[in-house]
């Protein structure tokens, strides 16, 4: 009797086809709006467009599409991990055919951050680049935000195809209150609670005097939290109006998509009583009064500059967003202490931000705090609970893991990039922002520079690391391991 494979590549094939083909569709988009704003850059988005679409129907069309209606746990593993990497791939088309990036390495470098939702670029003079180019570079962050994945999960029933696991490998929920048991109708609700959000951000840009064309830009960069701007300046650029918008929507942004999903089931006090919300709350209010008091005391800004700086920088850097205002290496040592420490905690699960997440955080202190118990008391029986509901052992010996495994990752990384010849500061800061999605870093790549002088070896590191970082770690590295592939 023939063995059953292990994986079904022709169901990989399958799948990765129809999100190309979905990419080909937003690249489309693009075309529609490069047609009203900037000419130039119509061709090549038009003929990126024609190029991914023959291929996605192509990789689509290559197999029998009813042996393939479904996925299995590895496959839809194999597809989480292949998807990134294939539409990053076909992203970079129209950087290279409009010339606004000459080499694969820094088109690759800029696609993936894009869809990543880094926001850490190689670009040195971003006003300079077509806007129509622009427009997809953001439109990048808006696909990847949310996910292209969660998209497809959200249209199964429509396209006749079941995709339960790829959710569960693509939706950063480590502990959640389901409100709907339907997964395919939850997701559907997160991809409409995105796009109003878009559209709602969009109208408060344009109520500040921002056009159309920029406030599309920066709300699928703001609510993607992925931080590309059309602007050198970045929000710098910007009224003080558009940048205490932009605050407010990274941090809604930034909060699990799943408690809007409990205030439209008509459970507000359930939403706002979640342990993970109230300490991302906290820690936010938190850091920006540290802020601002160092930025008041030590850099002589006013009180209100100071307050509008702290707050969007500490929003920005937690939702690993990557927005700036201002450059943060100028200011006191307490302030990049703030922001560097940020960069480690990250954006609450379910969310589009990035980093080690504020629940695995929670969890893990809980579980030290009972540790510490124990310690003081040998015959406590200590347990953690979430939202009152009690946590397996099993779950945080995962969390623990996750968090250790993170840690020795970013040194890993660190060091790599310590050997060529990175000064410290470079490489820590590098790293952790590219695993974190956040996008500016230290040293040369810090919120006033970019990562075009990097070393080709070093981009590819950091490439793995955002792709890494976007997939949560387990998911990507286990496609490496040699039981992956076997029955």
């Amino acid at each position: 009797m023939k063995k059953d494979p292990v994986i079904h590549v022709g169901a990989v094939l399958h799948f990765l086809g129809m999100l190309i083909i979905i990419e080909a569709f937003f690249m489309l988009g693009a075309v529609g709006v490069a047609f009203a704003v900037d000419n130039p850059s119509v061709k090549p988005l038009a003929l990126s467009f024609v190029v991914t679409m023959l291929a996605g129907f192509l990789l689509r069309n290559s197999t029998i599409q009813y042996h393939y209606d479904s996925l299995r746990r590895r496959e839809s593993i194999l597809v989480a991990v292949g998807t990134w990497v294939a539409i990053s791939l076909f992203g970079i088309l129209p950087y290279l055919l409009s010339g606004s990036i000459n080499n694969f390495t820094d088109a690759f470098f800029e696609t993936v951050s894009g869809f990543t939702t880094t926001g850490a670029s190689i670009l040195t003079d971003i006003e300079g680049v077509s806007k129509g180019i622009l427009f997809w570079r953001s439109l990048t962050h808006w696909i990847g935000g949310m996910g292209i994945i969660v998209l497809l999960v959200a249209l199964s029933p429509f396209l006749k195809v079941s995709s339960i696991y790829l959710f569960s490998n693509e939706a950063s929920v480590v502990i959640s209150d389901k409100v709907n048991p339907r997964l395919f109708e939850d997701a559907r609700y997160i991809w409409l609670i995105y796009v109003a959000l878009t559209v709602l951000e969009i109208m408060f840009l344009r109520f500040g005097g921002m056009n159309l064309y920029e406030s599309a830009c920066h709300a699928f960069g703001t609510v993607a939290t992925g931080g590309f701007s059309t602007r050198n300046a970045s929000v710098g650029a910007f009224s003080p109006y558009i940048q205490y918008v932009i605050t407010i929507f990274m941090f809604l942004a930034g909060a699990n998509f799943y408690l809007y999903l409990l205030i439209i089931n008509n459970s507000f006090k359930k939403a706002i009583r979640n342990e993970e919300f109230r300490l991302y709350s906290k820690i936010i209010l938190i850091a920006g009064a540290g802020l601002t008091l160092v930025l008041y005391l030590k850099q002589n800004m006013n009180l209100e500059a100071a307050f509008r700086d702290a707050y969007f920088q500490v929003v920005s850097i937690i939702t690993a967003t990557g927005f700036a205002t201002d450059d943060y290496l100028k200011w006191p040592v307490y302030g990049w202490l703030i922001i560097l420490g940020l960069m480690f905690v990250g954006a609450s699960a379910g969310s589009t931000g990035g980093g080690i997440k504020v629940i695995r955080h929670l969890i893990f202190f809980k579980n030290l705090r009972n540790q510490y118990y124990k310690l003081m008391h040998p015959h406590l029986v200590a347990t953690v609970h979430y939202n009152g509901h009690y946590v397996s052992d099993e779950t945080v010996t995962k969390i623990t893991n996750y968090i250790v495994l993170y840690v020795l990752v970013f040194v890993a990384a660190s060091l790599s990039l310590s050997l060529m010849n990175l000064d410290p500061e470079t490489s820590f800061g590098s790293v952790i922002t590219c695993m974190g999605g956040v996008g500016p870093g230290f040293g040369l790549t810090g919120p006033a520079s970019n990562f075009e002088m990097l070393p080709v070896g070093a981009k590819y590191i950091l490439i793995l690391m955002m792709l890494l970082g976007r997939l949560e770690l387990y998911t990507f590295l286990t496609v490496f391991t040699p039981a992956f592939w076997k029955h």
